[in-house]
């Protein structure tokens, strides 16, 4: 299968024209359903907090973008009724042997640098398997860290300097962001590129709000539902069609 991914197609015509999380009709079926995103977070050494959300970002749209997720694939029926929906994730750590469990599970991991995350299949948060509901959503707090500028040419991803989120609810937000960015670019099958994620600095995020929010193609916004850390409406993150795009980023 070539072009665009279909279930990406889902997105585009809800969150692509400005809509947030809480003016998206419940799921027509009453099921809420969300995607595990299990961050690998070890004792010693910790991963760094930049190259984690990196992998999370990268491994929520990979899941979308992944063949099995197409039309007729052996994922469709679990990932197209979720994005069609509300497309809610659940960020949960995991180390040694519950980490390796995760890994049996259908999903995507993704590496970058010292750090992995993997995005599951979606599916209703009351049926979540033991392997997945027994991982710790809280814990998943890092150091902040310096990784220096982006790749230029890579998708990046901005979180917003002035709301605080812990790491697991900005691994929810970047996956968010990835996904938003890949529908309204067309991102094709099989193909998610290792998105880089840095904390904007003030003057940038107030010259970009204003671009996500006109629908400026290669610029889109995550504005919250506000169910949990932040204000309802709050605009999380932004995503870039390239790192360029944003001049001075910050950290």
């Amino acid at each position: 299968m070539t072009g665009p991914a279909p279930i990406l197609d889902l997105l585009a015509g809800r969150y692509g024209s400005g809509a947030r999380e809480r003016d998206i009709a419940p799921e027509a079926d009453g099921v809420v359903r969300a995607m595990p995103v299990v961050l690998r977070i070890e004792r010693d050494p910790l991963p760094g907090r930049t190259a984690l959300l990196e992998a999370a970002a990268t491994a929520a749209v990979a899941v979308c973008t992944d063949p099995r997720a197409q039309p007729g694939g052996e994922w469709s029926d679990a990932v197209a009724p979720w994005v069609d929906g509300r497309i809610r994730k659940i960020a949960r750590r995991a180390r040694g042997a519950h980490w390796r469990a995760v890994q049996e599970l259908p999903g995507v991991t993704v590496q970058v640098g010292d750090a992995e995350a993997r995005a599951l299949l979606p599916g209703p948060v009351d049926e979540a398997p033991k392997v997945v509901s027994r991982l710790q959503i809280g814990g998943t707090e890092l150091p902040v860290d310096e990784p220096g500028p982006p790749d230029p040419g890579a998708p990046l991803v901005l979180l917003s300097p002035y709301a605080e989120m812990t790491v697991g609810k900005a691994a929810a937000q970047v996956g968010h962001a990835t996904m938003l960015l890949g529908a309204a670019l067309g991102w094709p099958v099989g193909a998610a590129p290792v998105c880089a994620v840095r904390t904007a600095d003030r003057a940038a995020w107030d010259r970009l709000c204003p671009v996500a929010d006109d629908g400026t193609d290669g610029v889109v916004g995550v504005r919250d539902a506000g169910f949990t850390e932040v204000d309802p409406g709050t605009m999380t993150c932004l995503a870039l069609a390239r790192a360029a795009f944003a001049g001075t980023a910050g950290r």
